[in-house]
């Protein structure tokens, strides 16, 4: 398995967020990169229909142009690991800005959701099942908001690559073109939001997208 593959989506608060409150959506959501291929037909329907919702998803923003605006600033740079960076971009200005999208702090928010994965313990791949303890422990989710957090995410990835992708030094660009970046997520998220509403509708109503 590719580097790439292992890092695809860091961006686990925007998962789990557009699922909505719908519990075995959220979970499907979260694992849905641990499941692959039609594997995901061995879950519960809803949960299958996070995996489904998880990956059309990930199919939209890698093909959104605002997304590939941000993507190009940081290409130069760190080439082929800008989209894995920009997604923990994204998450950090949905963590900062919490309160424009939720009623419920973000402390309490993730803190019920570790608790969601507690209680669904035994359908959680082994790999979420690996990482899990380390992610409630530092609460990484939380961690999103502050640009300290997103250092050590990064730092971690690097690491992961055997110190050559150079994520690590990657907050220089989010300081550099914070404006633009925070002004690129809003108007992307917007779309997503409304995307992601659109394909939950239709999953529900049986209108499944070809897998």
């Amino acid at each position: 398995m590719s580097i790439l593959c292992i890092f695809r989506n860091m961006n686990y608060l925007a998962h789990i967020y557009l699922s909505g409150d719908n519990e075995l959506l959220k979970i499907g959501n979260f694992m849905a990169d641990s499941i692959k291929g039609k594997k995901y037909l061995q879950y519960a329907e809803t949960i299958q229909n996070g995996i489904i919702l998880h990956r059309a998803i990930d199919y939209y923003t890698d093909t959104h142009p605002v997304v590939r605006q941000s993507i190009r600033k940081l290409f130069p740079t760190y080439g082929h690991y800008s989209g894995i960076i920009i997604d923990i971009f994204y998450d950090h200005f949905l963590a900062a800005n919490w309160k424009r999208f939720s009623t419920i702090p973000l402390k309490d928010y993730t803190e019920d959701f570790f608790k969601l994965l507690e209680s669904n313990y035994e359908v959680l791949p082994k790999k979420v099942k690996a990482f899990m303890p380390f992610m409630i422990k530092d609460n990484w989710l939380l961690s999103y908001a502050e640009i300290e957090g997103i250092k050590r995410v990064l730092g971690g990835m690097n690491r992961r690559t055997g110190n050559k992708s150079g994520m690590d030094k990657a907050t220089k660009e989010l300081d550099l073109y914070y404006s633009d970046f925070e002004d690129e997520f809003f108007t992307f998220f917007e779309d997503l939001e409304d995307f992601s509403k659109k394909r939950i509708f239709e999953l529900e109503h049986k209108k499944k997208p070809e897998m």
